[in-house]
C-alpha cells in the first residue's frame, strides 16, 4: 500500500513542513537528532495533530485537515513498535502476543499466532516472562504482538536504538523477513546508515523538519546533498562460494568481493553498503596489493565538497559506488566522467552489519 504523508507544524523554535509518497515496502525516515523524524510518526499515530495535513495509507484515509477529518489513535489501526519493546511483565510471550489480537478488528484479516510466531523464531519462548528475554527477544515479541494487531501500518520508531551490536545483528534479519513476508507496509524511523541500506525499500531523508531526498537507499546514501560527508553505495551481490580459508566469495556487476564468511547459502542474494571513504580510486588495475577486493567500472559523475573533497561516482553495472577522495587527487589522476575507473575495498570495510538479504525481484536499491 502507497504511503502519502502530507505535514505542516509549527513549534516554537522549530518548524516541520514534509510531503513524500512511498510505494509499498519498508520506508525508512532518517535524519539526525531533531530533523522531525518522531514528529512525523507522532502525526501519523495520531498523537499529534499538526496545523494542516493530510496523510493515507492506501485507500486509509488518517487524517485530511481540509476536510476536518481526523480518525483518532485507536481507530487508525497501526501497530507501534517501541524502543524498549514495553512488553506486560506479568504476562507470559504467548499472552503478551495475544493481547495484541484485542486490538485486530471484528472480522479483519491478518496472520494468526502460529504463522507471527513462524515468522518471527519465537517458539521457544512462548511460556516465558519478559523478564527472562534478552533485549533482541523482547523486540521480537513486540514487533509480533503488534502484527497480531491486523494493522494496516507498522511504526517503528527507532526500535533498535535501545539494543548493543550483538542483540542488533539479532533482530535485523527479522525485520528483513517481515519486510519481505509479512505483507504490511512499515514507517520505520532510525539514524543509522547500516540499518537503512539493510533494511529500506525507500528513504525519506529529513534535516530541519523538511525532505532533502526521497527514493531507493542506493540514490539516497549516496546523495551528498541529503548525506553531506557520510555518503554510501548499496550494491547487490550474490554468495558464490565459501572459500576454504574463511573468506566468502561474492559476486557484485564490478567484480568478485571477498568477505568474512557468511553463514549463507551459495545463490542467496544480497545488498552491500559500502561507505565513500573506504573506497580507493586507481585508473589502472592495480597489481602487488594486499586488497582482494578490486572492481571494475566507469566514472559517471564528479561532484565537488565544500572543502578540499570531491565524490566520485562509478556505475558498475545497474549499480552506483560512490568515492569520497581529495581534490588534488582527482586532479593529479586526470579524473573525467566516462573513463574507465577501478574501486579497491578492503574486506574489513563491508562488515556484516552492513550486509543484509537482497530485496524481492522488482524492489530495486539504486537509482
Amino acid at each position: 500500500m502507497t504511503l502519502q504523508v502530507r505535514l505542516s507544524h509549527r513549534f516554537v523554535g522549530f518548524a516541520l513542513d514534509v510531503d513524500f509518497q512511498t510505494p509499498p515496502g519498508l520506508t525508512v525516515l532518517f535524519g539526525p537528532s531533531g530533523s522531525g523524524k518522531t514528529t512525523v510518526v507522532n502525526a501519523v499515530a495520531g498523537l499529534l495533530r499538526p496545523d494542516s495535513g493530510r496523510i493515507r495509507v492506501g485507500d486509509w484515509l488518517l487524517l485530511d485537515s481540509a476536510a476536518r477529518h481526523a480518525l483518532p489513535p485507536h481507530r487508525r489501526r497501526l501497530g507501534y513498535v517501541f524502543q524498549e519493546g514495553r512488553l506486560f511483565p506479568h504476562l507470559s510471550v504467548r499472552q503478551n502476543l495475544l493481547y495484541g489480537r484485542w486490538f485486530a478488528p471484528r472480522g479483519a484479516s491478518g496472520p494468526d499466532l502460529s504463522r507471527v510466531v513462524d515468522l518471527l523464531g519465537i517458539g521457544p519462548l512462548l511460556d516465558r516472562r519478559p523478564g527472562a528475554l534478552s533485549g533482541g527477544e523482547r523486540s521480537r515479541v513486540a514487533i509480533g504482538r503488534a502484527l497480531l494487531a491486523a494493522p494496516r501500518l507498522i511504526l517503528a520508531d527507532e526500535p533498535l536504538a535501545a539494543l548493543d551490536e550483538a542483540r542488533k545483528a539479532e533482530i535485523l534479519p527479522y525485520f528483513e523477513r517481515l519486510r519481505d513476508e509479512g505483507g504490511v507496509p512499515i514507517l520505520y524511523v532510525s539514524h543509522a546508515t547500516t540499518e537503512v541500506a539493510r533494511l529500506a525499500t525507500t528513504v525519506v531523508a529529513l534535516r530541519a523538519g523538511r525532505v532533502v531526498a526521497v527514493g531507493p537507499p542506493g540514490q539516497v546514501l549516496g546523495d551528498a546533498g541529503a548525506m553531506g560527508s557520510e555518503t554510501a553505495s548499496v550494491l547487490s551481490a550474490r554468495v558464490a562460494v565459501h572459500d576454504d580459508d574463511g573468506l566468502t566469495r561474492l559476486e557484485t556487476a564490478g567484480g568478485a568481493v571477498f568477505v568474512a564468511r557468511l553463514d549463507a547459502l551459495a545463490g542467496t542474494r544480497l545488498r552491500l553498503r559500502v561507505g565513500s571513504r573506504d573506497v580507493i580510486l586507481s585508473r589502472t588495475r592495480p597489481e602487488g596489493i594486499s586488497a582482494l577486493n578490486v572492481l571494475q567500472g566507469h566514472i559517471v559523475d564528479i561532484a565537488p565538497e565544500d572543502g578540499p573533497n570531491v565524490q566520485v561516482s562509478l556505475a558498475l553495472g545497474p549499480d552506483r559506488l560512490t568515492a569520497r577522495i581529495t581534490r588534488r587527487s582527482a586532479t593529479h589522476m586526470s579524473l573525467a566522467p566516462g573513463q574507465p575507473c577501478h574501486a579497491i575495498l578492503k574486506a574489513v570495510a563491508v562488515a556484516p552489519e552492513d550486509m543484509g538479504l537482497a530485496l524481492p525481484s522488482g524492489q530495486g536499491t539504486g537509482p
